[in-house]
């Protein structure tokens, strides 16, 4: 039990660490410096070893199935943490970057759900990418670009982060069942496109 509520704890801390990445990206008028600067986010997380969901679903092709359990916990701190991030967002004099995740998320629910797993699937690989450069990349700029390159992509190239999405939506304040509908089938393309390169590894030629 001790285990698991260590488990939820870090990815709550993720949650307001990737709340924070939305608020600045929110409030840039350039998107390719806000896009930058969400990366500080992933930085945080990585750098003090709290968990985020789309980090750590890669990692299943090498585990246990008992570590759906632990994926389960990490997405529902993930969004504890993000939903409380940006309620307390809306109390502030800065509320009005809301309207701006809603024409943001207007456009994520106008679109269809095998667009949408699609592109969270890209995502997927992108993250899975910066988490495991992160990990086994030696040289610091080295670790540096691959938290912050994949990012940079992802959010430029319009690919769809669940946990980033659970802050949009909160702030939004778009929450309904085909919002949450849309998120579970985001969460599947994010969970999809983590695991596909960790199962790709599986068939190189070891050398």
């Amino acid at each position: 039990m001790k285990r698991f509520a260590d488990i939820l704890l870090r990815a709550i801390a993720t949650g307001f660490a990737i709340g924070i990445g939305g608020v600045v990206y929110l409030s840039c008028d350039n998107k390719y410096i806000g896009a930058f600067l969400f990366g500080t986010g992933l930085f945080v997380i990585l750098s003090f070893g709290f968990n985020l969901f789309t980090g750590k679903v890669g990692y299943a092709v090498e585990n246990k199935p008992a570590y759906l359990i632990d994926l389960a916990v990490i997405w529902l701190g993930n969004l504890i943490g993000t939903v409380i991030t940006a309620l307390l967002i809306l109390c502030t004099r800065i509320s009005g970057i809301g309207e701006k995740a809603q024409a943001i998320c207007d456009v994520k629910l106008g679109d269809t759900l095998a667009s949408n797993f699609i592109l969270a699937f890209f995502c997927g690989m992108l993250m899975f990418i910066a988490a495991d450069g992160y990990k086994n990349i030696n040289n610091s700029a080295g670790k540096m670009l691959a938290i912050f390159l994949p990012v940079v992509v992802f959010i430029l190239s319009g690919f769809e982060h669940c946990v980033a999405n659970m802050f949009y939506f909160t702030i939004a304040q778009v929450w309904s069942l085909k919002t949450f509908g849309y998120l579970i089938v985001m969460s599947l393309g994010n969970a999809v496109g983590g695991i596909f390169i960790p199962l790709m590894r599986k068939g190189f030629e070891k050398k």
